[in-house]
């Protein structure tokens, strides 16, 4: 290499955007699933039962969102280190 650089610089360069990115994006679904739970359980005191399972299914749906988000960003990283 003339550069006198590593051949995987980029790869790491990239990887450390990827994690940035699915981390910013994780911390955004939980904050979302957090005020999800405070919808839920206002509607809930307030005896507004009809929006529970909507609000639950839509919490569930994040969970997987953030576990496929996880395995995204463990799998590339598992790429790079090989």
């Amino acid at each position: 290499m003339p550069s006198g650089k590593s051949p995987d610089t980029g790869l790491r360069r990239q990887g450390t955007t990827v994690f940035t990115a699915v981390g910013a994006l994780i911390g955004v679904v939980v904050i979302v699933q957090l005020w999800l739970v405070s919808a839920s359980l206002d509607a809930l005191l307030s005896g507004d039962m009809k929006v529970l399972v909507p609000a639950a299914i839509a919490s569930l749906l994040l969970f997987f969102l953030n576990g496929g988000l996880l395995l995204h960003a463990l799998a590339f990283d598992r790429r790079t280190r090989s």
